[in-house]
């Protein structure tokens, strides 16, 4: 308890350095609390951006679609698939698709692109498609209606009531189909790509062009837990006879994101380590200026027979109730900022990766639990390893040499 008492009275003999240096350590805590929690939001931001605007967090299909989108790899049988998923506690929900490579042509213009077949009612619960209607109505379900973006909209001179061939091959003939739709809606998802490169009809009406009657080229989910989809192992049909099915998590499919998201988590990496440098510079400097200012002290207790040990102990304690108080002042504002920010958002621009835009909102910080432990802790872990040095230097302090020093 003496130890105790004499760490705590010697921490704040010097009160100005003392609050000096907290003001450092908390300071690099709140920061790093706050980066934390705004990479995180950042990994959040992406991964909803990719999995929720059109791709879903993965997709179920006939092994070998995925790689050239051929229409005739088609699922003869999804119902089989989907009563499965429906009894899959996993997954939150899902939607139907046909998919083709196709033309889409107006009375001006034609262009090259992709063909999807939705379920319209499916589709709210698994993409983005609805909300990103700027001109006109959703599909409704009724025959021979389409959605296509505002860049290929443009390109085709066309707008909401203009009707549009599409052609395409037949998924068991290989021959070509048209059918005529009318513009129904005009969507912009704010990716190039996806404005200028797709269309969507009904289901039905995907099925119909293709003649595919039942059948669906990929079954696309989304789960109750995100972490779900990055199992590669995840397989729904292991035992389907008739079928050779591939699972494609969206990690999978996009890998140059992934390896984004890696690059992101190393910055909480790269803040500890320059939090790491500012702490160790900031203890050792204020310890060391404390035990030179008490080498007199330190000469008596070793030579009233306070062993090596014991001094260490002494520098150590002060060092860790520096390191306490410090993480806790430092948990408290960085707490209060994340708080903030995860209710009200940091403005954000656009930015665009792999195809994939970001942004064009705010950047909602999040909260997790090991900000409010592992953190703290690792700063007063480092405060601690960053006396030890002090420590040892206050204990092979020579009695004789410190009482002649202090006169």
């Amino acid at each position: 308890m003496l130890y105790f008492e004499l760490a705590w009275r010697n921490l704040f003999r010097n009160t100005r350095r003392t609050l000096l240096t907290c003001l450092l350590i908390s300071s690099g805590l709140a920061v790093l609390v706050f980066a934390d929690g705004g990479i995180r939001g950042m990994e959040k931001l992406m991964i909803g951006s990719l999995t929720k605007t059109l791709q879903g967090e993965g997709h179920i299909n006939l092994k070998g679609f995925r790689q050239n989108l051929d229409v005739d790899l088609y699922l003869k049988n999804p119902s089989t698939i989907m009563d499965k998923l429906n009894d899959d506690e996993r997954v939150a929900a899902f939607s139907v698709r046909v998919l083709s490579g196709g033309m889409i042509g107006s009375p001006y213009n034609s262009v090259g692109g992709l063909i999807y077949g939705v379920n319209a009612e499916q589709e709210k619960k698994v993409s983005k498609i609805k909300d990103a209607i700027v001109a006109g109505d959703y599909l409704t379900g009724k025959k021979r209606e389409l959605l296509i973006g505002d860049k290929m909209a443009a390109l085709l001179e066309v707008k909401t009531g203009d009707r549009i061939v599409l052609t395409a091959a037949d998924a068991n003939s290989n021959e070509l189909t048209q059918d005529l739709f009318r513009v129904t809606g005009i969507f912009e998802f704010g990716n190039r790509e996806l404005d200028e490169g797709i269309v969507f009809i009904n289901l039905a009406d995907g099925q119909a062009l293709l003649g595919m009657k039942e059948g669906a080229h990929q079954i696309v989910l989304q789960f109750k837990n995100e972490a779900t989809s990055r199992d590669n192992d995840f397989v729904l049909l292991e035992n389907n006879p008739t079928q050779d099915l591939e699972w494609t998590g969206w990690l999978k499919l996009n890998p140059s994101i992934g390896a984004m998201l890696d690059y992101t988590s190393a910055g909480t990496t790269m803040i500890g380590f320059i939090l790491f440098i500012l702490i160790s510079l900031g203890v050792i400097n204020s310890l060391f200026m404390s035990i030179y200012e008490r080498i007199y002290e330190f000469g008596v207790l070793s030579a009233i027979g306070t062993s090596r040990w014991e001094v260490i102990s002494l520098v150590l304690l002060e060092a860790l109730f520096l390191g306490i108080i410090s993480s806790l002042i430092g948990l408290v504002i960085g707490a209060i900022a994340n708080y903030y920010f995860s209710m009200n958002g940091l403005p954000l621009g656009e930015m665009e990766f792999s195809g994939v835009m970001f942004g064009n909102g705010n950047l909602y910080t999040e909260l997790a639990t090991d900000q409010f432990i592992f953190l703290p802790l690792y700063v007063i872990l480092l405060t601690l390893i960053t006396a030890i040095y002090p420590a040892f230097f206050a204990s092979r302090i020579i009695p004789t040499e410190a009482l002649q020093r202090a006169l």
